[in-house]
């Protein structure tokens, strides 16, 4: 082998190295509030519903920078969600919410929200499925 040939391939070996230190933030899975209460301080991201029997605290002229809520996950766990930023449009409409950020001893400091709302697409589903029942055929 020559002398490039393996130079090259540590160079290579060393990119692949890099690239999956760099990034081994970035592949994170979803956990459910249960297992996020385990591991206080640890940063996670929860896939909830906001808890709609309990009241969304936001006052934007007291304090634009504090949203308070509610959330429940698929597994049945309810947690105290705290995020210290301004509310996000419809939020309230939102079906499913995915929160980034770590849990404390009685609530979970989130630092990103990421709103789902397949509701937005259920007209235009509809009009897909009529169309699709007219074609000739």
């Amino acid at each position: 082998m020559k002398r490039t040939h393996i130079i090259l391939l540590i160079a290579i070996a060393a990119m692949i190295v890099g690239l999956i230190v760099f990034s081994a933030g970035d592949f994170s899975t979803y956990d459910t509030i249960g297992s996020a209460q385990q591991n206080p301080g640890k940063f996670v991201h929860l896939i909830a519903k906001i808890d709609r029997s309990q009241p969304i605290e936001y006052d934007p002229v007291k304090n634009p920078n504090y949203l308070s809520f509610y959330a429940t996950d698929s597994l049945g766990g309810r947690t105290k969600v705290i995020f210290r930023n301004s509310k996000p449009t419809d939020l309230e409409k939102s079906e499913r919410i995915v929160m980034k950020g770590k849990m404390t001893s009685d609530h979970f400091e989130c630092n990103d929200i990421l709103l789902k709302c397949p509701s937005k697409y259920k007209d235009d589903k509809k009009e897909l499925e009529k169309t699709i029942s007219n074609l000739p055929g």
